[in-house]
């Protein structure tokens, strides 16, 4: 082993021997459990990010558990083709170039997206790799691969032919640059400043009213939207209106005129008590609109611009220039009753950036509600369990509130809808059109096109966990892999990807498709906000790993950036986060820091600090496995028996202890606990107790060779349990050490994964050890407080006297004074009677046992004294602050009986700490009046 822990000189080639050696693969046969987990598979137009990184540390954590618990364990792993972002991405190169999509046409366009997938589409999982994940890359699918496509046609055909799927005219999110139908998760609602404008539509001549009104004041924050206007609304309880209801206004600028309807959607509180609905460009007012048969009035293009249906001065504008013109028009004919600067929520395309329309257009769609009975009754049944269980709840909310589901995108990258159409618009649906003339007995004579739409990305990737196993024919893999065992996803797609897949695997093989869905958090920056490369404040994983300096740290965080004042604010906040630019971490140290971040369900704030402590984690391990493999030179390696040692058997107690708390952890998914128990099992009881007590016996001229022999052992034994029990988590450092331990102890296998995880059984319970041992830890922190807080320094020796103990603590010294002699730099042990006046002293208690350290020419007086008076002051302070809050009648009145009873607890322990400061000051009195 070198010198120090150097991760950028044995990672990647690691890694590459895993991988050439086929580790991460299921073996054929196994008479394990099979156990599978499936990659939320990541877009091939991005790169790896801290979201990717934290989600494949959580996977590759049970994955490589599972191997070690002899499962044929498989992570499935895989790419999304990611339709509009590559597409996007693609015009952009092109755009480059001087050329468009429509220059080239559908197919060459189709080939130039294949192009960019072969050379640099594969980018992210390259760098999946450099996370440790042991992912089987030979299963690696692809959601355009060609038997892919096979099972997302032949769904589309299936579902089509059982009537849940159908065309129709239908409202949609309509990103207008794009130009095609989006999802809800692609759409970014911000708060934007804006306007509230409030107009007057005139009654029609004929209405008469009570109060002699000539006009409806209606307010809206899209004006434009009132061309398309079917009807104004007002609550049916609304006594101002209860008459005009059923009654007409004149819209203005369109010379229609349009009814008022009565509807409980109108809130009577906001601003007049009158709404303009619009059916046709406003998901709300549609559904008025449906409950009064209003008619639907689609006022835009494609592109966002004014249509024919509209009075011809404004046809042709684009939706904004029809909107100030439309105010003005208004102003001319005093028809504003007024405006409000108003904040509200913008919707606009997370690729785009354009301001989303809800726009009425022809799209396919899947009937949802038979689909979504099924699923809903196996989360309720157990069959799939939400981890934690309160998302359940909201999975719950989203599926008894389901809505057909838009599935058609107006893009050429993607799986194309195997629809065709004749010259008179007649549908048929089949593979291709080879099949549709057969399945409609079509001859040649008739005409037919392909539909240009393509499915949206959810549809194919909801078929993921079937898919990707051969479906629709029958495999190994269907049969052992399905369902997997785990999902580890974000809660922000449970409804758009988690739930489709539970509906369409139950529909097409009736399997769920996993038994469990841990929903972790998010990971966010230093100060809580959501990482974006759009606000600067992005951090690549890879950086972490490898290290990057100031000037490309601030580049990357830069250039996303369009606003010049955002990237100057970004750029000087880099500076002052990242002043040297990031170190090298490696891989270990990152993977460790996030699974210390998954506490259940909870969203997380990356700090580098935290991130440096586990570098140091690491680093302190590998300082051990050097001193372990240092003073086990002369271990043979032919087994033997040999004397047992309180020391050894306590340290193999607290093992069988981490054993059980790992087992626990990773059980219940709670990643941070294993984090922690595995942090502060290596950092504190082995190397800072067990291998310092270790010195003592191996380096103890007098010290039996079977004592020794057995400490070897047991050095050797624990450190090789850690290794097996931390490797899921820091692979790289564990197979690195454990290669060298194996050895040692004449391991003949060639990895660390391949070995079983530990079990409690490997290693025997003493409690008559744990608690000499445990005892001893007390004592020897006691005196090294002592030694702190009198300043006396380690190399000084020093005299104990012990005084009050029981017979138990008289064992303990008998059987542990060498230990503690040693460990402690002490040259006497004495035992006081109980009613000895003891020389002035340091003191320290042991439950009833007093240890007192002989202060006389060891310590600094007056400094002392100076301490001491302190400590007093500050424990008065404390004393009279809880006896006024537990003399309070109110406090103890309405304050939980625990939370009293600690306050008076504490109050007894600084009363009687109060106790031994007096006699300190006693003892350092005299102390002075001895003669020098």
């Amino acid at each position: 082993m070198d010198n120090s822990f150097k991760p950028a000189e044995i990672e990647q080639q690691l890694y590459s021997r895993w991988e050439r050696l086929n580790y991460f693969a299921p073996p054929q046969q196994n008479n394990g459990k099979d156990f599978c987990i499936l990659i939320p598979p990541p877009n091939i137009t991005g790169t790896l990010h801290m979201g990717h990184a934290f989600n494949h540390t959580l996977i590759d954590i049970l994955i490589r558990h599972s191997r070690m618990k002899g499962e044929r364990t498989l992570w499935q792993a895989g790419t999304d083709h990611a339709g509009i972002a590559t597409q996007m991405l693609v015009e952009r190169k092109l755009a480059e170039e001087n050329q468009n999509k429509s220059d080239l046409g559908r197919e060459k366009f189709i080939d130039r997206v294949w192009e960019w997938r072969r050379t640099s589409g594969t980018t992210i999982s390259e760098q999946i790799r450099r996370m440790g994940s042991s992912i089987d890359w030979s299963r690696e699918r692809f959601t355009m691969d060609d038997d892919y496509a096979d099972a997302v046609i032949e769904v589309f055909v299936r579902l089509y032919d059982e009537g849940l799927i159908y065309r129709g005219k239908r409202l949609v999110n309509w990103d207008p640059e794009l130009r095609t139908a989006i999802s809800d998760l692609e759409v970014e609602n911000t708060e934007e400043n804006g306007h509230l404008w409030h107009f007057r539509y005139p009654l029609s001549s004929n209405v008469k009213t009570k109060t002699g009104l000539s006009y409806l004041v209606v307010a809206t924050t899209r004006p434009e939207t009132m061309l398309g206007d079917s009807a104004v609304a007002v609550h049916p309880d609304d006594e101002r209106y209860q008459d005009l209801v059923g009654s007409f206004v004149t819209l203005p600028l369109s010379d229609r005129e349009i009814p008022i309807i009565a509807d409980d959607y109108v809130d009577p509180e906001f601003g007049t008590g009158c709404v303009k609905i619009t059916p046709a460009h406003d998901f709300n007012d549609n559904e008025v609109g449906k409950r009064h048969d209003l008619p639907l009035i689609n006022i835009l293009t494609e592109d966002a611009h004014v249509n024919q249906e509209s009075p011809i001065a404004y046809q042709g504008l684009d939706r904004f220039d029809a909107r100030k013109k439309i105010i003005q028009d208004l102003e001319d004919m005093d028809l504003i009753e007024s405006i409000e600067d108003h904040k509200l929520m913008v919707p606009r395309g997370d690729r785009s950036g354009s301001v989303i329309e809800p726009l009425l257009t022809d799209q396919w769609f899947v009937k949802i509600d038979p689909l979504a009975s099924a699923a809903i009754e196996v989360v309720k049944q157990g069959k799939v369990r939400f981890v934690p269980k309160q998302y359940e709840n909201l999975y719950f909310s989203w599926m008894n509130n389901i809505q057909d589901w838009c599935i058609s995108r107006q893009q050429w990258w993607g799986h194309q809808i195997p629809a065709f159409y004749d010259s008179d618009g007649n549908v048929f649906v089949a593979k291709n059109e080879q099949q549709v003339r057969e399945k409609y007995s079509l001859d040649s004579s008739v005409a037919l096109n392909m539909d240009e739409d393509v499915l949206e990305t959810w549809f194919s990737s909801a078929l993921w966990p079937f898919a990707t196993m051969g479906w629709p024919g029958s495999s190994d893999d269907l049969n052992h892999f399905l369902p997997s065992s785990t999902l580890i996803t974000g809660h922000d797609i449970i409804f758009f990807w988690v739930a489709r897949m539970i509906m369409m695997t139950l529909h097409f093989t009736d399997k769920v498709p996993f038994e469990t869905v841990y929903i972790h958090g998010i990971i966010r920056d230093a100060d809580g906000q959501k990482m974006s490369k759009t606000k600067g404040n992005g951090l690549d994983p890879l950086d972490f790993i490898d290290g990057i300096s100031l000037d490309e740290l601030v580049q990357k965080r830069t250039s996303n950036l369009t606003q010049p004042q955002m990237a100057e604010r970004i750029e000087k906040s880099t500076r002052l986060e990242f002043a040297d630019g990031i170190e090298s971490y490696g891989t270990d140290a990152l993977r460790f820091t996030f699974a210390s971040l998954a506490t259940t369900g909870k969203d997380a704030r990356f700090d580098v600090k935290r991130l440096e402590g586990y570098r140091n984690f690491c680093n302190k391990l590998w300082n051990a496995a050097k001193f372990v493999l240092a003073n086990t030179e002369n271990y043979p390696s032919e087994k033997h028996e040999a004397e047992r040692s309180s020391i050894n058997n306590w340290i193999n107690t607290k093992t069988n202890s981490l054993i059980k708390d790992t087992d626990y952890a990773i059980d219940t998914y709670r990643f941070d606990l294993y984090a922690n128990h595995l942090y502060e099992f290596i950092w504190h009881e082995y190397c800072d107790w067990f291998l310092e007590f270790s010195k003592t016996i191996l380096w103890d001229e007098n010290q039996s060779e079977s004592v020794k022999l057995e400490t070897q052992k047991t050095m050797l034994e624990v450190l090789e349990a850690i290794l097996r029990l931390a490797h899921p988590v820091i692979p790289f450092i564990t197979e690195t050490i454990w290669l060298s331990l194996a050895k040692r102890l004449g391991i003949k296998e060639e990895t660390i994964m391949l070995e079983a995880f530990p079990s409690m059984d490997d290693f025997k319970v003493d409690q008559t050890a744990h608690t000499e041992i445990e005892w001893l830890k007390s004592v020897v922190n006691g005196i090294r407080n002592i030694r702190g807080e009198s300043r006396i320094k380690p190399s000084t020796k020093i005299e104990i006297l012990l005084q009050n103990g029981s017979k138990k603590d008289q064992d303990n010294v008998k059987h542990t004074e060498t230990l503690l002699m040693r460990s402690t730099n002490v040259d006497k042990i004495s035992w006081l009677e109980s009613n000895a006046v003891p020389p002035a002293h340091a003191l320290c208690l042991i439950g009833d046992l007093k240890l007192m350290v002989p202060l006389s020419g060891l310590i600094d007086i007056n400094g002392e004294s100076s301490r001491i008076d302190k400590e007093l002051n500050k424990n008065g302070n404390e004393v009279d602050r809880l006896e006024k809050k537990l003399s309070n009648n109110n406090f103890i009145q309405n304050a939980p009986n625990e939370v009293v009873e600690k306050e008076k607890n504490k109050l007894a322990e600084l009363k009687a700490s109060r106790k031994i400061l007096f006699q300190q000051v006693k003892d350092l009195e005299a102390l002075k009046s001895e003669p020098s």
